[in-house]
């Protein structure tokens, strides 16, 4: 009997090691008529470095990285960049992805600027799109939808506050990890969960 037991243990584990890992749901949800509504991004249209609009449909049946950031960011936001470039190289070559770089100087930094920006980091095409846009709708999607701090502040480097997160979205709009990249630990940590994403959503 104890054999048998130990046995159904050993068999309970085996199948759970083969279960495929999902990553967590992140942020509020509620239920309505039995079912749950996940937390997800808002409607969005902003313009890119190359003049284009960019809107959650530019982002369909795809996942994709969202920070935010600023060209004359004086801390982090260049250790941020390089760390983004980790994942632009892995993955610029498959359509399922995307990187989304919304800057919160839009006063500065227009799509000119945005364009010499993403020139200087090496980057071509429309996997990652840097965009501008209105300070309020940028800072709004930033707090509400994407769940990080992005907002003026006179006492911060640069005269902004904000986070160094990189958030993971999935193809239904919902966020589905939160990185520090500003550490390349945690990063590699996102571009492995990326991968299991992508699987998932097979």
């Amino acid at each position: 009997m104890k054999y048998l037991f130990l046995c159904l243990i050993g068999l309970a584990v085996a199948m759970s090691a083969c279960q495929p890992k999902k990553l967590p749901i992140q942020g509020d949800r509620e239920f309505i008529n039995g079912d749950t509504v996940y937390h997800t991004i808002a409607n969005f249209k902003f313009v890119d470095q190359d003049s284009n609009e960019v809107t959650n449909k530019t982002y369909e049946n795809k996942i994709y990285v969202a920070d935010f950031f600023f060209t004359t960011c004086p801390t982090i936001c260049p250790i941020m960049k390089t760390q983004m470039l980790r994942i632009y190289e892995k993955f610029k070559d498959n359509p399922q992805v995307g990187i989304l770089s919304h800057t919160i100087d839009p006063r500065h930094d227009s799509v000119a600027v945005l364009k010499a920006y993403a020139k200087r980091l090496g980057v071509n095409g429309d996997f990652w799109h840097f965009v501008t846009g209105k300070r309020e709708e940028i800072y709004d999607i930033g707090q509400k939808s994407y769940l990080v701090t992005a907002t003026e502040d006179a006492t911060a480097p640069g005269g902004i506050m904000h986070s160094g997160a990189f958030v993971l979205i999935d193809k239904q709009r919902r966020i589905r990890g939160v990185y520090d990249g500003t550490k390349e630990e945690k990063v590699s940590l996102l571009m492995k969960d990326m991968d299991v994403l992508l699987k998932e959503e097979e």
